[in-house]
């Protein structure tokens, strides 16, 4: 069935990388604290970065560390702790339903079914890997040198805009 000679470290490093991270995403759904599902989405992103890194795509791999993980992380996490008004720990509880959880079930069954077909019938081809290509330094070269402006000016933007969603979301009192 399955020859264990046949898998190498790299393997071995993916398995234990996409473990990670399906655990990571379960923990999204099943952490009853919303503070935690927010923290464990930011290891999610981590963990998509790092099978973005595992397959020579550097350039995949820093977008979703700089938007997901860091910015919209970070978003997400201003939010619930702004708009937040219980107790975390009673924030993201499970549903009582029967028929909900029993329709989630249902569709998550049929997907996964779907997805392990897919899989399963589809014929792979080998390939070697790509040589190491230096698009995230050439990447970093330029947003450093000839688009440094827009660059800052877009930091300066986006921080604008936390500082007034944090007005808004508090409320200015006129005096």
């Amino acid at each position: 069935m399955f020859n264990i000679s046949a898998f190498s470290l790299y393997d071995a490093v993916f398995i234990v990388i996409a473990g990670v991270t399906l655990l990571a995403a379960l923990g999204v759904v099943l952490f009853p604290n919303i503070i935690y599902s927010a923290l464990s989405l930011i290891l999610t992103f981590l963990g998509v970065a790092a099978i973005f890194f595992q397959l020579n795509s550097g350039f995949l791999g820093v977008i979703q560390i700089l938007v997901y993980a860091g910015a919209i992380s970070v978003l997400i996490l201003f939010a619930v702790m702004l708009l937040m008004n219980t107790e975390p720990g009673r924030t993201n509880l499970p549903t009582t339903r029967l028929k909900t959880l029993f329709a989630g079930g249902g569709i998550t069954a049929m997907l996964l079914t779907a997805l392990i077909a897919a899989i399963g019938f589809t014929k792979w081809t080998e390939f070697d890997l790509p040589g190491v290509d230096n698009s995230v330094g050439m990447l970093a070269e330029a947003m450093m040198g000839d688009y440094i402006i827009a660059f800052e000016a877009a930091a300066i933007m986006l921080l604008t805009a936390v500082v007034g969603a944090i007005l808004i979301a508090k409320g200015v009192q006129e005096k």
